[in-house]
């Protein structure tokens, strides 16, 4: 008999609260895993799903069940997955948008190669806050249509070369600003003040307040005598500053961006990154099944940012939810223990 599953709900298009309810048990095809959720994070996107619904995806079927971020045990392995068995401890990213693929349940079906198995000594609380971010950060450092660059390594040797992050102390930059080091760049980043010695423990060499009145000249001074390896804006609204940095080094011209792309200037390339893009490509494996748990088990990665745990039991997603939208969290993650 399989176990009862319950997921927290978005009823219908911009419904708010959620609804917490049964919900049928997954069972793993092929190339996918089933894992008890022990903890789960909650990501911008999923209260700008609640908020805009149908506006933002016309695709998408209700109830829906959201969440991409979460950290348990392995509850059962379909056919093909040979890297798994029942009982290991993961994270891992739910990159569909199906009921069964929603992070915010007990029971959740994940693809093997966006999982990775984490040590006893790190909790899934911990763990919980990795999968998105680091495969936003991943998709646009690593894809061949984005930054490509020089893929992560436990034991990195310096290349030369200088990346920028914009906003480095969220999510996806946490994990941009390791991957990036670990791939031998030196990293530029922006935050807060409060925030820079946060980033500088994540291997940034310089952080830059990113509300100085004379930030993108503080940016040129900077790669002055650099080699630039690109930038990557994550934050909205900084995608002009950061074109122009790009565009005025030396080096390559590309820009990743974590927001919809506007009008580009001459000699700039720029791309909207997709976070779920690399588990079609060589990236997923290279981040997800070479990188992530050696470096892990090793050390050398810290899953950032830092926990926030607002309660235990899905009934706490929407207030997770409710306390993103007012953008008062910073450097941290919401996360909700099952």
């Amino acid at each position: 008999m399989a176990p009862s599953n319950n997921a927290a709900f978005i009823t219908e298009p911009r419904k708010h609260p959620m609804v917490v309810g049964s919900s049928p048990y997954p069972t793993a095809g092929n190339g996918e895993i089933v894992v008890k959720v022990a903890a789960t994070a909650v990501n911008p996107m999923d209260w700008y799903i609640q908020l805009l619904g149908e506006r933002l995806f016309n695709f998408l079927q209700y109830p829906y069940v959201g969440g991409s971020d979460i950290a348990g045990t392995v509850a059962e392995v379909g056919a093909g997955v040979t890297n798994f068995k029942a009982g290991d401890r993961v994270v891992g990213l739910c990159a569909g948008f199906d009921q069964r693929s929603g992070g915010f349940q007990n029971y959740v079906v994940i693809e093997a190669k966006i999982a990775a198995h984490i040590p006893a000594d790190l909790s899934f609380t911990d763990a919980s806050v990795i999968p998105l971010g680091l495969s936003t950060a991943a998709c646009g450092l690593y894809q061949k249509d984005y930054l490509n660059l020089d893929p992560p390594s436990l034991n990195p040797k310096p290349n030369g070369k200088t990346l920028l992050i914009w906003a480095g102390a969220s999510s996806v930059g946490s994990n941009a600003i390791q991957l990036a080091v670990a791939s031998g760049y030196e990293v530029f980043t922006t935050s807060s003040p409060k925030n820079f010695d946060y980033c500088k423990s994540l291997g940034a060499s310089r952080v830059f307040d990113y509300k100085s009145s004379n930030i993108t000249q503080e940016l040129l001074d900077a790669f002055k005598g650099k080699k630039c390896a690109g930038g990557y804006a994550i934050q909205p609204g900084s995608e002009q500053i950061v074109f122009e940095v790009i565009g005025k080094s030396e080096g390559a011209n590309f820009v990743a961006a974590a927001m919809q792309v506007p009008e580009v200037p001459a000699g700039i390339e720029a791309k909207m990154v997709f976070g779920s893009t690399l588990k079609d490509n060589e990236v997923g494996t290279i981040v997800w099944g070479q990188f992530l748990p050696a470096a892990l088990a090793q050390k050398k990665f810290k899953p950032s940012p830092k926990t926030l745990v607002i309660g235990h039991g899905l009934e706490h997603v929407q207030a997770a939810m409710d306390q993103g939208k007012t953008g008062g969290v910073s450097a941290q993650k919401m996360v909700i223990t099952l």
